[in-house]
């Protein structure tokens, strides 16, 4: 029999892929012959169904072979175990949290298994010790509204929806950072699965190599399955959603621009400025999200904001859980997120609305669908937010290593048809790589990026430092002696995928 070379292609290209199916078949059913048999969901059922649809961007919404649900820490313990050992330690899984990540693969996984954390979202007050534990299912909406009974809070999201799990792990930015540094700052102890299922709590004095690297450097480790968070009194805040005419956008530039050098003389201010272009009215706008933590009414720190004429304004005195409601986006779109970090440059800030309103009259000549949206925010990444995190014992982000105050850039377009994927990541990776090329002519450039803003072509841990990534790397090594977390759970930022 004569087999053409375009057969023989094909043949030679199925092979591998059935031979992973069959694979991750034998990894569903070790785990299956154990007693998490209840607890794995297959296509098709509504468990599963359910479990894909709550990703909150539709492209990442990939099908894995089966899903797993624990509940509690030794059940994660199980699993991992079991996939560790099943088929010769060829099982490939993902872990998923809140799953908000942007980009596919992060927290889920095609031929493999998604150890699925969504039922472990319960958030515990401990008055005594003044911290809350919170399982790392949980997203932020759910965790304020529990401590919202006590009048307490931790620095957490700003939005609802997005999960505790990564925003932890990838530093954590929050309406509370310049009082107490990133949300990671505030961990004082996790419970941690490691590649063998042991089940270690981790803190300042208990493997404090992993405390410090677990601030920051996502999920190089192990599953954490518990989060011990510094309790911070009193629920209120002062703030809301301010949208402007977009005619106003230099005044909203210079008022940013000064609070962010001087944000240390009021650390309760916390703002957020937003270009925001809407499809379906063909509107672009600016908003401004303002939050004071504490409930006072224009505070002197938001003069420059306050002064400049509005066209809606949703300011009040509120608690944390209404506030992230208000600041959650839609879900059931496609999504992509890239960033960068640029000093504190009046001319950058310019150039990044430029590029953003460029950017919007190409995706009006170029989308094959009609709705979508095109978001670019500005937010504060002053000094005074790392002196807090050296203040608690440091991190891995090594921001410790900049004198100057920054700002931060995040590129989000999020879009309804499928056909418009490739013009969508374009447009946002064209506007980041112009904006930096920008900053770097005028020497404005820095070379910090946020993991949890990061896109897949993007490496954040390595904009961490060579002193951090070496601790990073060290600290994997020894936690996770083979290597199960670089290589049997591919999605994610990897360590060992630095400097390749």
């Amino acid at each position: 029999m004569h087999i053409t070379t375009a057969v023989a292609a094909l043949c030679i290209g199925v092979l591998p892929k059935a031979a992973h199916a069959t694979a991750s078949g034998t990894c569903c059913s070790a785990l299956a012959a154990t007693t998490l048999k209840s607890q794995v969901v297959y296509p098709g059922s509504a468990a599963y169904k359910i479990s894909l649809g709550s990703y909150w961007a539709e492209n990442v919404q990939l099908e894995p072979t089966c899903i797993l649900q624990p509940r509690t820490a030794q059940e994660v313990s199980l699993a991992v175990s079991t996939l560790v050992a099943a088929d010769g330690g060829a099982c490939k899984f993902a872990v998923r949290g809140g799953g908000h990540t942007t980009w596919a693969g992060a927290s889920n996984i095609v031929d493999g298994v998604t150890i699925d954390l969504s039922l472990m979202n319960s958030t515990t007050y401990n008055e005594k010790a003044g911290t809350a534990s919170i399982l790392p299912g949980s997203r932020w909406g759910g965790v304020y509204e529990t401590l919202a009974k006590y009048n307490v809070t931790v620095a957490g999201g700003r939005s609802g929806v997005v999960g505790v799990a990564g925003f932890l792990l990838g530093g954590g930015n929050t309406f509370h950072t310049s009082r107490v540094g990133f949300g990671c700052d505030n961990v004082v102890n996790y419970e941690v699965v490691l590649a063998d299922g042991t089940i270690i709590e981790v803190n300042k004095d208990s493997h404090a190599d992993l405390f410090k690297a677990l601030k920051g450097a996502s999920g190089n480790f192990g599953i954490v399955t518990k989060y011990d968070m510094k309790i911070i009194e009193g629920d209120k805040l002062w703030g809301g959603i301010v949208t402007y005419d977009n005619s106003t956008t230099l005044k909203h530039l210079e008022a940013g621009h000064k609070f962010i050098n001087n944000i240390e003389k009021d650390p309760y201010a916390s703002w957020i400025g937003m270009w925001e272009y809407l499809s379906v009215t063909d509107q672009n706008m600016v908003a401004n999200a303002l939050e004071y933590t504490t409930p006072v009414a224009y505070p002197a720190a938001f003069d420059s904001f306050t002064t400049i004429a509005n066209t809606s304004s949703s300011m009040r005195v509120a608690n944390l859980w209404n506030l992230t409601q208000e600041l959650g986006q839609a879900s059931g779109y496609r999504d992509i997120f890239v960033t960068g970090t640029f000093v504190n440059n009046l001319d950058v800030m310019k150039r990044t609305v430029d590029i953003h309103n460029r950017m919007i009259e190409e995706a009006k000549a170029g989308a094959k669908g009609d709705d979508y949206t095109m978001f670019t925010m500005i937010q504060p990444w002053p000094k005074l937010f790392t002196d807090h995190s050296v203040e608690r014992g440091g991190n891995m982000l090594g921001l410790d290593r900049f004198d100057e105050n920054l700002f931060q850039v995040l590129i989000d377009y999020s879009w309804k048809d499928e056909a418009d994927d490739a013009l969508f990541n374009q447009l946002a990776n064209g506007a980041l790589e112009e904006l930096t090329t920008y900053s770097k002519s005028i020497g404005a450039d820095n070379e910090f990026i946020y993991l949890n803003y990061a896109n897949e072509t993007q490496d954040p841990l390595s904009s961490y430092g060579p002193e951090n990534v070496k601790y990073i790397q060290a600290v994997a090594k020894k936690y996770d002696q083979t290597g199960v977390f670089q290589t049997q759970v591919p999605g994610g930022f990897k360590i060992s995928a630095v400097g390749k």
